[in-house]
């Protein structure tokens, strides 16, 4: 009967097919189970030779689905798929995927620049793509940055390198620049003489490098003063931050004013 000639049929198809769908099965298990093993393995082995925490997820993620791929096409040849078809079905749907993920492969490239030419790394406090804070993480595709505020910022590897990013931990020390404005009936030296009493009792200023006090512009209500000094960049904020203050005191003891805003209207009698 028809029903019966079926039946040889489907325990042909078993007994032909089951032994390679169970062998693929257990290939596929034991292949992820060492692939696992594998990577971790590689992961104590970079982070034994100090091998920088920027690349260690780059490079983990990188060889475990490199291998996963390659995992991929021994379990289907051993269950009898014919790769190459296969192969040239995963590149058209590649090319279809890369077509609609186009912003996705411009993070990744631009991750990928950023861990060859590392304008940055993990650790560093950074200005990039209109946020500020301490990297924590370059990934393929986003940069994680840990805001002064505690907040955490992921940002499109792509914005990070199409902008442009400021690092403010590349260097052992930095220029501060503090602005001040005071009056025009003030005399400007006796101001600049205050100032630089004042800055020269932070011990944290680095006294090898030039102190200086400018007049950078004539305001409309001020005469405008750059005050600037060097730091060392972990004493950065601090310094400006107290300074800035202990220059705002130092110059209202001396009968100093800064002068805030202010317009004179003359009025003309008819």
């Amino acid at each position: 009967m028809e029903y019966q000639s079926y039946l040889r049929d489907g325990v042909d198809y078993i007994i032909n097919y089951a032994p390679k769908i169970l062998i693929a099965i257990a290939i596929l298990w034991i292949g992820l189970k060492i692939i696992k093993t594998f990577t971790n393995g590689i992961d104590q082995v970079m982070t034994s030779r100090g091998i920088d925490p920027t690349l260690r997820p780059f490079l983990h993620n990188l060889l475990s689905w490199t291998l996963k791929f390659a995992l991929f096409i021994v379990v289907a040849q051993k269950v009898g798929l014919d790769t190459m078809s296969f192969m040239a079905l995963f590149g058209a749907a590649g090319l279809a995927v890369g077509l609609a993920l186009q912003g996705t492969l411009s993070n990744f490239a631009s991750g990928v620049m950023l861990l060859i030419f590392r304008p940055f790394k993990v650790g560093d406090f950074i200005d990039a793509a209109g946020h500020m804070g301490t990297v924590e993480e370059i990934g393929i595709f986003v940069t994680a940055l840990r805001s002064p505020q505690n907040r955490l910022i992921i940002i499109p590897n792509s914005a990070v390198g199409s902008g442009s990013l400021t690092n403010y931990s590349n260097a052992d020390k930095v220029q501060a620049r503090l602005g001040i404005g005071i009056s025009y009936d003030a005399n400007i030296q006796e101001a600049r003489e205050v100032i630089l009493t004042e800055l020269a009792k932070d011990k944290r200023i680095i006294t090898t490098e030039d102190v200086e006090v400018h007049v950078t512009e004539l305001g409309d209500s001020s005469v405008n003063l750059s005050i600037r000094f060097w730091v060392n960049t972990d004493d950065y904020w601090p310094v400006f931050f107290q300074n800035l203050e202990n220059c705002k005191v130092a110059l209202d003891a001396a009968k100093i004013e800064i002068p805030f805003p202010q317009r004179v209207v003359h009025l003309k009698q008819s």
